[in-house]
C-alpha cells in the first residue's frame, strides 16, 4: 500500500509537472547524470523511477536506448505523453508506486531527485537496486543533509504549510516572493563577479549551489522554489547513510561513488554485482 504522505506528495508534484513544458536543458540533464554519459545510455534498457513531465526521459529518449520505461506516483501520464510525442524511442510508462513496482530487469536504472521525497527513502534505493540487471549500472541524484542548513531551517517550515494549499497559492503567493530576493542576489553576484571560486562571499550558505543557478531565469528560481514548497516529504540525506546503503552486497564494491554537486546534493551510483 503507498504511503499516504508519497501519495500527497505525487498529487502536489503532479499539480506543477502537468503545468509547465520541459525544465532541463540536455546539459543540465547530462550534469545530473555523470558520471553516467550519453553512451551509457545508448543500445541499452533503461529504466527511470519517477519521470515527473518526462524532462529527463526527452534527452534519454534521445540517446537511443533499446527499451525506455517509466514509472511514476503521480497522475502525468497524459502530459508526459504529449511531450514526448516525437522522441526517437518512445517510452513505456506506468504509473504506480516505485517502491512495490515489479517491472523487470535492466541494464541502466535512475532515480533523480524521486528517493528525498519518499517517506522511506531507503525503499527508494531498494527499488532502484531491485531493477537492476547483474552487471547493470544505477545512478541517483538526493538532496544532502550537508550544506542545505539554511532550507532545513527556512524553508521546510514553509513547506510544511504550503503543500497542504491549493498549488497556485503556492506557486505565485509563496514561491515567487519567497524566491525572488535569492534570485537578485545571484543575480547580483554573477553580475559583480563575485561567483568565483575565490570570491570574498564564498562563505555564505549555498554558495556553490547559487553559483550554479545564477545563469538560469527567473522561471527556473520559481520553478525550484515551487518543487521544494509542494512536497508533503523531504527528506536530508547525510553522506554517511548513502555509504551504508552502498555497501549492499548485491553491488560491485569497486564501482561506486559518492559526488557532492553544488555543495547540498550528493549524486551516487555504481554497478551490480
Amino acid at each position: 500500500m503507498t504511503d499516504s504522505a508519497d501519495a500527497g506528495t505525487a498529487h502536489g508534484f503532479a499539480q506543477s509537472w502537468n503545468r509547465i513544458g520541459f525544465v532541463y536543458t540536455r546539459d543540465q540533464f547530462l550534469e545530473f547524470v555523470a558520471p553516467l554519459t550519453a553512451d551509457d545510455f545508448m543500445g541499452h534498457a533503461v529504466l527511470e523511477l519517477g519521470f515527473g513531465n518526462g524532462s529527463l526521459l526527452f534527452h534519454v529518449a534521445h540517446c537511443l536506448p533499446s527499451k525506455l520505461v517509466a514509472i511514476d506516483l503521480g497522475d502525468t501520464i497524459e502530459r508526459t505523453r504529449r511531450n514526448l510525442a516525437d522522441v526517437p524511442v518512445q517510452p513505456e510508462l506506468h504509473r504506480g508506486d516505485l517502491t512495490t513496482a515489479d517491472l523487470g530487469l535492466f541494464d541502466v536504472v535512475y532515480c533523480v531527485g524521486v528517493i528525498h521525497h519518499l517517506q522511506k527513502p531507503e525503499e527508494g534505493f531498494a527499488a532502484v537496486l531491485r531493477h537492476t540487471r547483474s552487471g547493470g549500472r544505477f545512478h541517483c541524484w538526493v538532496y544532502g543533509r550537508e550544506g542545505n542548513a539554511l532550507i532545513r531551517m527556512v524553508v521546510d517550515p514553509v513547506r510544511r504549510i504550503a503543500s497542504r494549499l491549493p498549488w497556485w497559492i503556492t506557486k505565485y503567493a509563496i514561491a515567487v516572493p519567497l524566491v525572488t530576493p535569492y534570485f537578485l542576489l545571484a543575480k547580483l553576484l554573477r553580475a559583480f563577479r563575485l561567483d568565483g571560486p575565490g570570491s570574498p562571499v564564498r562563505w555564505l550558505p549555498l554558495f556553490e549551489y547559487t553559483r550554479w543557478i545564477a545563469r538560469e531565469p527567473f522561471a527556473f528560481f520559481r520553478h525550484v522554489a515551487f518543487d521544494q514548497l509542494v512536497a508533503r516529504c523531504t527528506r536530508y540525506i547525510d553522506r554517511n547513510t548513502i555509504e551504508e546503503w552502498l555497501k549492499d552486497p548485491r553491488i560491485a564494491p569497486a564501482s561506486t561513488y559518492v559526488i557532492c554537486r553544488n555543495g547540498n546534493s550528493w549524486k551516487f551510483g555504481g554497478r551490480k554485482a
